[in-house]
């Protein structure tokens, strides 16, 4: 299976990453997952917009084009930065102060003159585009325009050239969705997914699955989630090699030709619940919980990462076989036993 993935260079610890388009229209377009960051290689100019009832999202990008998913590293690692100092005790700010060659290490890539500047161009993407929502409310419509970022400072060594440092001003979306720790933690290996179209499946599935057992997609359904602007038939032909090769982080694929569907499987789910012999009175229970669960737990655990908290009662319920009734209730009661999250 590693023998897909590009070698590992540097270390490293979790990765989080907030889901935007989910902050900008909260439950209305949630299940959309709009693929707001380009799978290409080439400049993306073209506008883009998503419709759902009557919520609508446009993505504008600058003469630069649209961010593309390696663009996307450099927000991975602000967030992760402001946790990680969140979790120290430090106040949560909107500019985050970054080491550039620590990102580089970060994000899995070289050092050299040519990785800085990609760095910059990645900037110039994330800054100069833009997206507007609108928000009903009592038969009122609320325009919005937004960006990921509200501005960028960078300091560069005049004799080498070399970016000596870098500060992001993060949006307000942003912020807040890190102060809510609306955040997946990610798999270290993302990084090593060397095809745009790779870490756009593996988001896809890490959202859709979590730590369920499964979920499944229609393959031309899948298709239009992944933001491809290829045809559904160059589709199938990518995604041949990520189902045989199995080589994606956390879940693996299963794909029935007949229905022509498409089924992440949570590996560690499917450890955990396989039986030499199973019987119905061992099966692991079926924990399906509601999609505003999080925001309620929250109230009862502050500080927490819910993701992780989900994690570690999921692991509980099935080491223990406990019959669980009602998920919601039993995940809750489980946070209420956590508290507060203390430094």
């Amino acid at each position: 299976m590693t023998e897909h993935l590009k070698p590992i260079k540097h270390p490293q610890g979790d990765l989080f990453v907030c889901d935007i388009t989910d902050v900008i229209l909260k439950d209305d377009l949630a299940s959309m997952e709009h693929p707001f960051y380009s799978l290409s290689k080439k400049p993306d100019r073209e506008p883009r917009r998503y419709e759902h009832g009557d919520k609508w999202i446009e993505f504008r990008p600058s003469i630069k084009g649209l961010p593309t998913i390696y663009d996307k590293d450099l927000i991975i690692y602000a967030i992760s930065q402001l946790i990680a100092g969140m979790r120290e005790g430090r106040p949560l700010s909107k500019r985050v102060r970054i080491d550039p060659y620590a990102f580089l290490v970060f994000s899995e890539r070289g050092t050299g003159g040519r990785d800085y500047d990609a760095l910059c161009d990645s900037i110039d993407r994330i800054d100069g585009t833009r997206f507007r929502t609108n928000i009903l409310f009592e038969g009122t419509r609320t325009d919005e325009w937004m960006g990921i970022i509200d501005g960028a400072k960078m300091e560069t060594d005049e004799k080498t050239g070399k970016i000596k440092s870098l500060e992001l001003k993060l949006s307000d979306m942003v912020v807040d969705t890190v102060e809510r720790m609306k955040v997946l933690t990610l798999h270290r290996d993302y990084f090593r997914l060397s095809r745009p179209i790779e870490r756009r499946i593996y988001e896809i599935a890490r959202k859709a699955v979590g730590h369920d057992l499964s979920w499944s997609f229609l393959m031309p359904t899948l298709h239009k989630r992944s933001g491809s602007k290829g045809s559904l038939r160059e589709f199938r032909r990518q995604m041949k090699p990520i189902i045989e090769g199995d080589f994606l982080p956390d879940y693996r694929i299963d794909y029935d030709e007949e229905s022509d569907k498409i089924t992440f499987i949570n590996r560690e789910v499917e450890r955990n619940t396989a039986s030499p012999a199973p019987s119905p009175a061992l099966e692991a229970p079926v924990l399906r919980l509601s999609p505003d669960i999080h925001e309620d737990a929250r109230r009862y655990a502050p500080g927490w990462d819910m993701y992780e908290l989900e994690k570690e009662w999921r692991a509980g319920v099935y080491e223990k076989r406990l019959v669980v009734q009602n998920a919601d209730a039993h995940f809750i009661g489980f946070c209420k036993k956590r508290g507060p999250y203390k430094r």
